[in-house]
């Protein structure tokens, strides 16, 4: 089964793929259309065309930096990029914009230089017009496609040139205008239209300026973190949503989100909630790549049960028979604390003293907190299996002292291991499945301390009781 991140990066390629293909045609497209339009401009005179010739000569150093900026952005990170290259598709975004401005400049000064002096005089040929219609068509099947793979791909780059090729299809439009007016008899309506080309030229720079700056100051996408935030919050496990940043990076968006989860989960099921967040995210926004950490908060639903294992778990110290009595004016709290068996009363003093401390600062300084300690048998003792007539005889035990239980029956799978520590006895045995846990439990003590008074050589004993057939 295909997961959302491997889903994701194979998107990813593709769509690297599409872009650097389509910025790669479109520098051809721009190389011919320069050459059209410079000579058929030497050949009117008219600065409308020259303007257009000029701008379609930027287009081959615009096309080229933004495929170069493309190839560029798709390298993976490295020592010195560690967040990847992205912000190159920005940087070229902002260098054709500020070629967009140069270019406007220019053709208003001459523009304005022509009016002045009177030389306005253009001579229009159909060779001209052909060259135009051609640029038209081909500048407009150029933004279309630019701008569809740029939305599609989320590239600053491509968006950036199918701005540029926006406004070289509305140049070539006013210079067939410009080609009319003089035909009628108003040469002026070419520099007039140069003009009014230039402006129109500065104002697509302006926006193509606002917004290539927005992702360069890392501006989040508008609703983006709402986005981000409503889909962490509809999975499972996850109590809210702290913090969420997000920044674009060329194509990609790069985000941190903070989970809010109980404090009571152990680290598995917390690492759990981060990937079933981090696949829904990946689902969701496959362009986008999270950072996902996490908060352990106070549930207001937490029981003083959970409180207090999770203060041992804190602590690494087993408890158990937790105990909650809600007195008249206070709280009291009690539990068994396992403690090595070998250590001394003073050392396993302490450690139950720090526990019961915890717990108060937790809980409060009202509440009354006992502790009782119990040894723990030490782990991992060496041993081995007892021989078969010891196995009998505590197998016998244990049957003969069922015999008039009427809560215990069918004791089996009797097992004796000799330790340093004495003898380790497992078995098992049967109850009425009907009764509760705690009647059951109390029963397989009696039965283990009445086997421990025969055999004072065990050491630990193991009762595993099974429902009834």
């Amino acid at each position: 089964m295909t997961s959302p991140a491997t889903t994701a990066a194979e998107t990813r390629r593709d769509a690297e793929r599409r872009k650097e293909r389509v910025a790669l045609v479109s520098i051809f497209v721009s190389v011919a259309l320069t050459a059209a339009k410079g000579v058929a401009g030497v050949a009117t005179g008219s600065l409308a065309l020259l303007t257009d010739a000029a701008n379609s000569l930027l287009d081959v150093a615009a096309t080229t930096m933004t495929w170069l900026a493309v190839r560029t952005a798709h390298k993976p990170a490295d020592e010195e990029h560690q967040y990847g290259h992205g912000k190159f598709e920005s940087l070229s975004a902002l260098v054709e914009t500020a070629f967009l401005f140069l270019l406007s400049g220019v053709v208003a000064v001459e523009g304005l230089r022509r009016l002045a002096t009177g030389r306005t005089e253009i001579e229009p040929s159909w060779f001209a017009v052909g060259v135009l219609v051609a640029a038209i068509l081909l500048d407009g099947w150029r933004w279309w496609t630019l701008r569809r793979v740029a939305k599609e791909t989320n590239s600053e780059a491509l968006a950036a040139d199918a701005l540029h090729f926006s406004s070289d299809l509305v140049n070539s439009v006013f210079v067939l205008a410009a080609f009319g007016a003089a035909a009628l008899g108003y040469p002026q309506a070419d520099a007039l239209i140069a003009i009014g080309v230039s402006f129109f030229i500065a104002f697509a720079g302006f926006r193509l300026a606002r917004r290539t700056i927005d992702a360069l100051l890392d501006r989040a996408p508008r609703g983006l973190a709402e986005r981000v935030t409503a889909i962490a919050e509809g999975v499972a496990g996850v109590v809210g949503v702290d913090r969420v940043r997000v920044r674009p990076v060329g194509a990609r968006v790069l985000g941190e989100i903070n989970l809010k989860v109980s404090r009571t989960l152990p680290l598995d099921r917390v690492a759990a909630i981060k990937e079933r967040a981090g696949g829904a995210l990946a689902a969701a926004l496959p362009e986008a790549e999270f950072t996902i950490t996490t908060t352990p908060v106070q549930l207001d639903d937490e029981t003083i049960l959970e409180r207090v294992m999770l203060i041992a778990a804190r602590q690494r110290v087993p408890v158990h028979h937790v105990t909650v009595q809600n007195l008249e004016r206070r709280l009291s709290v009690s539990f068994d604390v396992e403690v090595d068996s070998r250590l001394s009363l003073g050392t396993a003093h302490e450690v139950a003293s720090r526990i019961e401390a915890a717990i108060q600062e937790e809980l409060g300084p009202q509440v009354e907190v006992e502790s009782h300690i119990e040894p723990l048998v030490v782990p991992h003792l060496e041993g081995r299996e007892a021989d078969a007539a010891l196995v009998s005889r505590i197998a016998g035990t244990l049957a003969e002292a069922t015999r008039d239980d009427r809560g215990l029956s069918g004791v089996h799978s009797v097992r004796v291991r000799k330790t340093p520590a004495g003898l380790v006895v497992n078995y098992h045995c049967r109850a009425d499945p009907a009764l509760d846990v705690a009647s059951v439990h109390d029963m397989v003590d009696a039965l283990d301390r009445r086997v421990r008074a025969l055999h004072p050589e065990i050491a630990r004993i193991v009762g595993h009781a099974e429902p009834q057939r």
